[in-house]
């Protein structure tokens, strides 16, 4: 009976030791999109535990695990409705699922090939979706001029993103134009300027080939300079 209550009690007793050496944190990724984690006591860089991510503190958007800051297994990642875009299993490095492309997103994919109907044609992906995939890129840029008395209603911006066949970042830009202003610039940035693992795509292809992909991401402009998604 003794040796039985002590196996009962070992695993709750694990559990408490590694919930005490733990930190729950939280943080605002975007002006939307606020992520919630665990690091531990003694290296408050390290995550551990549970990952999630939620779009205006309630539709989930990301969900998975950190294995000593690592991520590890099953991924899930969904729109800001929460719809479920993409699973990805860290462990194999495998894309298992794939939402079809919505054509009436704010994001549009071109190639830089002649395309016929019959041709097998794939974007290229981005571990994360459509949505929380894409935050370092629209997270990244500010208005190079001050707001203050600007209506930015009458302002587009469109983060360009060049994916070569290889299935790195090859070029960052971001145009923002303004009939009522008059204003038209590209901003071009070194992709250098992006982590590793923001660097990385599963390349276009058509027919099974790799190919040049450019991505066309539509955003909104904030009042602080920032830009976020539609």
């Amino acid at each position: 009976m003794k040796y039985s209550l002590l196996l009962l009690l070992i695993p709750l007793f694990a559990t408490t030791c590694f919930a005490q050496d733990t930190v729950e944190k939280k943080n605002w990724i975007t002006n939307s999109v606020i992520e919630r984690y665990k690091v531990l006591k003694t290296d408050p860089q390290t995550r551990v535990g549970a990952y999630k991510a939620f779009y205006r503190r309630r539709v989930l958007v990301a969900d998975g695990f950190y294995t000593k800051g690592t991520k590890t297994g099953m991924w899930s990642f969904y729109d800001n409705d929460g719809k479920l875009a993409e699973k990805f299993d860290y462990d194999k490095n495998q894309f298992i699922f794939e939402a079809p492309l919505d054509t009436s997103t704010d994001i549009q994919y071109r190639f830089d090939a002649v395309i016929d109907s019959g041709m097998r044609v794939t974007r290229p992906l981005r571990i994360g979706g459509i949505y929380y995939g894409f935050i370092p890129y629209v997270n990244f840029f500010r208005l190079p001029f001050d707001t203050e008395g600007i209506n930015l209603d009458y302002f587009d911006a469109v983060v360009e993103l060049l994916v070569s066949p290889g299935g790195r970042l090859a070029d960052y830009k971001v145009h923002i134009v303004s009939k009522a202003y008059q204003y038209n610039q590209t901003i071009n940035f070194s992709p250098s300027l992006f982590s590793e693992e923001d660097k990385q795509f599963l390349p276009a292809t058509i027919n099974r080939q790799p190919v040049l992909a450019r991505v066309f991401i539509h955003c909104a402009l904030n009042t602080d300079g920032t830009i976020d998604f539609f």
